[in-house]
């Protein structure tokens, strides 16, 4: 399944070019929430570094098992979109994939499955994989109230799953529910306040997965970004006003990470949604005329990302962690590294640090 309706609303309302938002000019001193400070930890004896070993068993405690976000940035992993609901056994080869293949640290959740026991057969592949999950509360395009029942469902795996604590990174509502209006900025803060209270037990942090603009469309939604763990950025330059190719994205990717920075108060920031798409179709068209959708720009997109891993590492709050959406072409077409086939599109090796 395709979420066209979501880039069809960026497309109607050029959010990247299309509306400016006065910057402050310098990010004021914040720390981290405690929440999302987990203790710091050699990178290969924390999860979910890379060589890292799972234990043949849960831990007692999380003290000392999250990797220290400040060691995580450059690439991370996948965009990973569950709307097929993948069966055990394709999560788990998809996941050994991430992890073996491409050094994934982690997967971002995106779409929805609303099969019973889905959430942990995503946390029984994760386990298995040694790979983290940023885990999605999805509201859809219906204006509907399914998402109270999936955030309720999600809560309950992640309340009585022995594993799940230890692979769930933190918890996003999403995707973009500002920019689709699906909440006021003060009823989604509120939101997640109530699911911070719910999870801190767990010690499991939560974040909303949006772009600048659905905050600035609302003069800068501080009360969300200031309720947050940590940000979410979604960012997609295929779409701004400014668009070229991806190899001269840069400037676009800075506006809106300036933004990020200027509101974030040091809060640690990844692009969960962020790529570029290798086709254009009625449901992903650029607002400027030089923008171009091939494979090339997809995988030079990418490699621009990792030229500026010193300039994303050097990015207040323990630097800039990025996805790549998605994994596949199967599950967004465009947008993924593997193509509908299943054959790479292009040499994927992103530097995890540098």
């Amino acid at each position: 399944m395709v979420f066209s309706s979501l880039l069809v609303g960026i497309l109607l309302t050029l959010v990247y070019g299309g509306h400016s938002v006065p910057l402050d000019t310098e990010a004021p001193a914040h720390p981290h929430d405690d929440a999302f400070r987990p203790a710091e930890a050699a990178a290969s004896s924390c999860f979910p570094a890379l060589g890292f070993k799972m234990p043949s068993s849960t831990p007692k405690t999380l003290t000392n098992w999250w990797c220290n976000p400040k060691t995580e940035y450059a690439f991370l992993g996948f965009s990973y979109e569950v709307t097929a609901c993948q069966s055990p056994s394709q999560l788990d080869k998809e996941f050994a994939d991430i992890r073996k293949n491409f050094n994934g640290r982690y997967i971002r959740l995106y779409g929805f499955c609303d099969r019973p026991g889905f959430y942990d057969d995503v946390v029984e592949a994760a386990w298995n994989n040694a790979l983290g999950v940023h885990a999605l509360i999805w509201f859809g395009f219906d204006g509907d109230n399914k998402w109270k029942g999936r955030r309720d469902t999600l809560f309950a795996s992640l309340h009585n799953n022995p594993k799940a604590k230890f692979v769930t990174r933190g918890v996003q509502f999403g995707s973009e529910p500002l920019f689709d209006s699906v909440l006021s900025p003060d009823d989604l803060a509120a939101q997640v306040k109530s699911a911070k209270s719910n999870l801190a037990s767990l010690g499991i942090p939560v974040t909303v997965s949006e772009m600048a603009y659905g905050y600035q469309k609302y003069g800068g939604a501080q009360n969300v970004l200031d309720a947050t763990d940590f940000i979410n950025i979604h960012m997609l330059p295929f779409f701004s006003r400014d668009a070229s190719t991806g190899a001269q994205a840069w400037p676009i990717v800075q506006k809106d990470l300036q933004w990020f920075t200027d509101h974030g108060k040091g809060k640690k920031m990844y692009f969960d949604e962020n790529g570029w798409p290798s086709v254009t179709s009625s449901g992903v068209q650029p607002n400027s005329p030089r923008a171009v959708a091939n494979i090339a720009n997809e995988q030079a997109y990418y490699t621009l990302l990792d030229q500026h891993c010193p300039d994303l590492k050097a990015v207040p709050g323990g630097g800039v962690g990025w996805f790549a959406h998605v994994y596949s072409d199967n599950q967004e077409p465009g947008y993924g590294i593997y193509n509908s086939a299943g054959k790479l599109k292009f040499s994927f090796k992103p530097r995890t640090s540098c």
